[in-house]
């Protein structure tokens, strides 16, 4: 029994007319006569009363005919949901982000993203490189914003863009450095350093940026959450070093230029598990990045 076969018997139950039925299908009376014939022949009994004015349904017809319409309404439903999802009408968009980032301002781009595809759920995740690379992989993300430290994507996984966040000291408005313009990474030898855990993205840039340089620091705090270093940085208990822009919107905090050539950066990757989604969703997202 095809999908095909149902179509044919339930339009022309519904016009009771093979060759009214045939010019509604566009194909030839002909043609559907053999397909319900064959129909017929498969379930192994008749499913019209043909007579010369009309066609009339028999009784098992009539318990066919509810099943068929059941069937091609769902298959129509579901190309209809196809359809809409193909062309992001609707479905589902999982997005990670390492925590730190900054070089796209998500919100706003979710924002817009969202008004021009409101049918369309979305996920944001946020957690280390490590953690959103395994989601990526495991297809519980489309799309991932990480920090590689210069190591390169694992195979299969691509790279869509690029990003460079420039990086900057940042301390208390009290704090001896606040009035600086810039200080030097001997300098910073001196002071309690504030670090996200070892082995994070933005941890990792750091600790090359001092190890490069040969210089030590103290580092009296690590922790995972930004907004929990960013407090500490407030009370004075240390400095850190975090991404430009996101230190300038920080109330209570003094941005100072770490004085080194080039100025210190980190790489971020948009990742995906194919050379373009195949997710519509995740390729409308993208168009938003600009």
């Amino acid at each position: 029994m095809e999908l095909r076969q149902l179509e044919h018997f339930t339009a022309v139950a519904a016009e009771g007319h093979f060759t009214r039925a045939a010019s509604q299908l566009h194909i030839s009376q002909s043609a559907l006569s053999s397909s319900i014939r064959a129909l017929e022949k498969e379930i192994g009994t008749a499913l019209f009363e043909r007579t010369t004015r009309r066609v009339l349904l028999t009784a098992s017809g009539s318990v066919l005919l509810r099943y068929a319409r059941r069937i091609t309404g769902d298959v129509a439903d579901a190309r209809d949901a196809l359809r809409q999802i193909s062309d992001g009408e609707t479905g589902t968009v999982a997005i990670g982000t390492v925590q730190t980032f900054t070089a796209v301002d998500l919100p706003a781009t979710l924002g817009r993203f969202h008004s021009a595809n409101p049918g369309v759920a979305v996920t944001l995740r946020e957690g280390t490189t490590a953690e959103l690379l395994d989601a990526l992989v495991g297809g519980k993300l489309d799309l991932a914003f990480v920090a590689l430290d210069a190591q390169p994507l694992e195979v299969g996984i691509f790279a869509l863009a690029t990003y460079s966040e420039l990086l900057t000291l940042v301390v208390a408005d009290g704090h001896p450095l606040a009035q600086r313009k810039s200080v030097s990474l001997a300098e910073l030898a001196d002071y309690p350093f504030i670090d996200f855990e070892a082995g994070r993205g933005l941890q990792t840039v750091v600790d090359a940026l001092f190890d490069n340089a040969g210089v030590d620091r103290d580092i009296t705090f690590r922790i995972s959450d930004m907004e929990r270093l960013l407090g500490l940085v407030r009370h004075s208990l240390g400095v850190a070093i975090i991404p430009e822009p996101l230190a300038r919107r920080q109330a209570g905090l003094s941005t100072v230029a770490i004085d080194v050539h080039p100025p210190p950066t980190r790489e971020l990757t948009l990742a995906c598990r194919t050379e373009e989604p195949t997710n519509s969703a995740a390729r409308s997202f993208i168009g938003e990045l600009g």
